[in-house]
């Protein structure tokens, strides 16, 4: 019995060895610049060559505290902004950190230096009690490439 307990002892800890030894060998061959994409590197390049001619985007404000909210409760804030920049601005996207946080914005509108905007942020707070922070990623045309907006509440549960 003692036998076959240390003969499978040795075999797990040789597949062990073994199995470490491939996994390091393996993970170390990832060449990370394979993984860059073209697209990306061409986006960039012109954003660097047009450095002097960019869109700049100022927001009234980039943080809201809704305060205390009920549960089920959907609130919504506006955050006001202008484009500050020397060329048009444009928001190519908008994405809540998650499904209950939804951005309404203008999808590829160019806004003209010195014209203003809206980004509209709708939180739905059902079944989310507590402290909730969430934010909302713009995708833009700035030098930065990208603006984030937060927004908090103190979600408080439904009295049964």
């Amino acid at each position: 019995m003692k036998n076959t307990q240390n003969t499978i002892r040795l075999s797990l800890t040789s597949f062990l060895v073994a199995f470490t030894i491939a996994f390091f060998l393996t993970s170390c061959n990832s060449d990370p610049s394979k993984k860059i994409k073209a697209e990306n590197i061409k986006s960039t390049t012109e954003r660097i060559n047009n450095s002097e001619e960019l869109a700049e985007i100022e927001f009234n404000k980039s943080n809201h505290d809704f305060g205390e909210i009920s549960d089920g409760d959907i609130v919504e804030t506006s955050f006001s902004f202008t484009n500050i920049g020397s060329s048009n601005l444009i928001i190519s996207n908008a994405s809540g950190s998650c499904g209950c946080t939804v951005p309404e914005y203008p999808k590829d509108q160019p806004i003209k230096p010195g014209e203003s905007g809206v980004i509209k942020v709708k939180f739905d707070s059902s079944n989310k009690p507590g402290l909730q922070r969430k934010t909302v990623t713009l995708v833009t045309n700035t030098a930065k490439g990208k603006q984030l907006l937060n927004i908090k509440a103190i979600v408080t549960p439904k009295s049964n």
